[in-house]
């Protein structure tokens, strides 16, 4: 006989609940009643049919029964249960105190124009969209909770506005297209996490950032809030094209040929509510680069987008399709060398139009286009994409060069100075402060203006959650990009902030401001700079936790020197197959796994998301959660005994294969 407690979410705020013995709904799990299993399918009805408007996700879960008290039997309910545990900020929380708010004072931006910015301006026809989207979605909400909706009736619609029901509440997902926002929109997203959330905000490897605890009943004030800065959660799920990815550093770097926030922009516009893609087998992800460097993981995505230069001079694309992570990783397969731009939109719907006629419907694990491309064959695939792009009307869906005129004419220039390149005050402070000269090794990036470089402000402080920012660090960051970066901010997949456009004379001025901040962590691209989803922290989906993990390798290399010794290298954590962390690309990745209630961790290795993209290989048995510190740091030893001259890992690891890593690892540690 197995024995069983009732769980669901409260429909207004997303908060768990549980079934007590007088069938009233409480907030803790210590009260809920034990039903027998006979029980259970007539209580179970009769709930949904009474609580409908109230509860969601009404369930049974099985429990054992530990000093005469239920104790879920799976982990994920057991973290349900316990609340949220990886943020000391949210510990002990009382129901009462969960929502209390002073009164709310004007959010800071009535527009999202920081003056040089290097965003997409927006008109007022864009925002009276983004208005008009929020009031609809208020309607939407207001039957919802009426119960002129039913729960599967309403959650398509939420989901078309990036709001998810998690492990403990609600989650909105908010788009930063291709990564890039101004300060005042920064200031906007802080208003938000202080007075609809609880305090903080967390980006994503999407270049998007999430919100894990707005209410229901808040949600259109959020997102007309959001509006009012030209901001807004379409498409940040369902399956559809989600936000286009880009370089974080694109328009900045020294040595890009193209930059692609121009074409990103386009393809956002050309998306956006698009009535052929809306309702795709999948979720649709694509990324454009114009660097030589792919910092954007292009060869990974469902499209991926190398802008590029002719003999001529003119730009143009390669294109791949095909790539994705999640349950199969796959590195794309190059569909074309070379693309005008005034075939982009045609040859991305000639792409999107064979997927949707025979991308797989019947089954959720094999809809993705991935799958679509490796029973074809890619070069069927590629014939098809060909003939669908020749039958299109010559003068169908042109990329004319007044649309890209215009387009870009929304995006203003920065008024960069001329200086030169030799940037005395950035000198003095090199030769005479070790811990800048540390940090501007591993933080900066070169910039094409002469006297300029990219600053990346690193999310990843020794012991903290990878991603996450506090509103007042929100606004001290838009404070520094007003101050040091013309008010802009880019969003990296790495989950980083990147201030890219900083006077190389300035910068010790913005490093001290970052310290005085807690947010000089000089760690860029090393072994503590390590890529987490939220995991079964937070996620519905996961079947493990990544952010204890993340703190625990960070905690273990927190040496400053030891990282540097160690030298570049990706480390890559998701809590479940799907794979939102990017393991399977990291130079290290490590995947949660559920084996008989016990989290353990695969390790793979050999990954990259780089120009030579490959996909990691498991090297061994799991590892279980205590171990995993240790296996890392065999691996990283292995590394150091083994490298030759100045080898980075992935270097070493591709000359000699896993062997010496597996032996360092199962030797000892299993």
């Amino acid at each position: 006989m197995v024995d069983n407690i009732v769980t669901a979410n409260r429909l207004a705020d997303g908060v768990v609940l549980w079934l007590d013995a007088s069938e009233a709904w409480a907030e803790r799990l210590d009260a809920a009643a034990v039903l027998a299993t006979d029980d259970l399918p007539a209580a179970l009805d009769r709930l949904r049919a009474r609580d409908r408007d109230i509860a969601v996700d009404i369930r049974e879960i099985p429990v054992d029964i530990v000093d005469g008290r239920p104790v879920p039997q799976a982990r994920r309910e057991r973290l349900r249960g316990a609340g949220p545990s990886v943020r000391a900020d949210l510990a002990g929380l009382e129901p009462e105190d969960r929502w209390v708010r002073p009164p709310l004072p004007e959010p800071p931006s009535a527009t999202s124009t920081s003056p040089y910015a290097g965003i997409y301006r927006y008109d007022e026809y864009d925002r009276q969209f983004l208005r008009e989207r929020a009031e609809q979605f208020r309607g939407q909400v207001r039957r919802r909770l009426s119960g002129e909706l039913s729960e599967d009736e309403f959650k398509p619609l939420r989901l078309m506005n990036g709001l998810y029901l998690q492990l403990h509440g609600y989650m909105l997902r908010v788009a930063l297209p291709y990564g890039v926002l101004s300060a005042s929109q920064m200031r906007q997203l802080a208003y938000v996490a202080r007075y609809y959330d609880r305090g903080y905000g967390h980006f994503t490897t999407r270049q998007n950032i999430q919100f894990n605890w707005p209410r229901l009943t808040d949600a259109p004030d959020i997102l007309a809030l959001l509006a009012e800065a030209d901001l807004h959660a379409i498409q940040t799920s369902g399956n559809c094209v989600r936000n286009v990815t880009t370089d974080h550093f694109s328009g900045a770097a020294a040595e890009e040929v193209v930059d692609p926030r121009l074409y990103a922009e386009i393809l956002r516009q050309w998306s956006t509510d698009h009535p052929e893609f809306t309702y795709l087998p999948r979720k649709f992800k694509i990324a454009i680069t114009g660097s030589p460097q792919d910092r954007a993981a292009v060869r990974v995505h469902d499209i991926g987008i190398l802008a590029r230069r002719n003999a001529q001079g003119e730009p143009g694309f390669q294109i791949y399709a095909g790539g994705g992570l999640g349950r199969t990783p796959v590195v794309g397969t190059r569909v074309r060398d070379w693309l005008p731009v005034r075939d982009l939109l045609r040859y991305v719907e000639a792409i999107l139009r064979v997927y949707n006629a025979l991308g797989r419907r019947d089954n959720i694990y094999k809809a993705r286009i991935k799958i679509l491309v490796r029973d074809m064959k890619p070069e069927r695939f590629i014939a098809m994409i060909e003939d669908e792009f020749a039958s299109m009307p010559v003068d169908y869906c042109v990329l004319e060069d007044e649309v890209v005129a215009a387009v870009a004419a929304r995006f203003v220039p920065p008024p960069f100075a001329s200086l030169s390149s030799h940037a005395p005050a950035f000198a003095a402070a090199s030769n005479s402060n070790r811990a800048f000269r540390a940090w501007a090794r591993t933080n900066t990036h070169p910039h094409r203006q002469p006297g300029y470089v990219s600053a990346v402000l690193s999310l990843k402080p020794i012991g903290g959650i990878p991603g996450d920012v506090s509103a007042d660090e929100m606004e001290r960051i838009a404070d520094v990009a007003d101050r040091f970066s013309f008010g802009e901010i880019r969003v990296s997949h790495e989950q980083n902030l990147v201030l890219p456009h900083v006077r190389k004379d300035e910068l010790p001025e913005l490093w001290q401001a970052l310290v005085d901040g807690g947010l000089a962590t000089g760690n860029i691209g090393l072994v503590t700079d390590i890529i987490a989803c939220p995991g079964m922290d937070y996620c519905s989906l996961a079947t493990a936790r990544s952010i204890p993990i993340a703190q625990s390798i960070a905690e273990r290399f927190s040496d400053p020197a030891r990282q540097s010794e160690i030298g570049p290298l990706d480390l890559n954590i998701s809590g479940c197959i799907n794979a939102c962390g990017h393991h399977h690309v990291g130079h290290i990745g490590l995947l949660g796994v559920d084996k008989s209630g016990e989290e353990v961790y695969q390790i793979t290795l050999g990954g990259a998301a780089d120009e030579q993209a490959s996909i990691g290989t498991i090297i061994g048995p799991a590892v279980s959660a205590e171990n995993v510190p240790d296996a890392i740091e065999a691996i990283v030893d292995a590394y150091i005994s083994h490298r030759a001259g100045g080898e980075q890992f992935i270097e070493t690891y591709r000359r000699l294969g896993a062997a010496p890593f597996k032996e360092a690892v199962y030797g000892t540690h299993r």
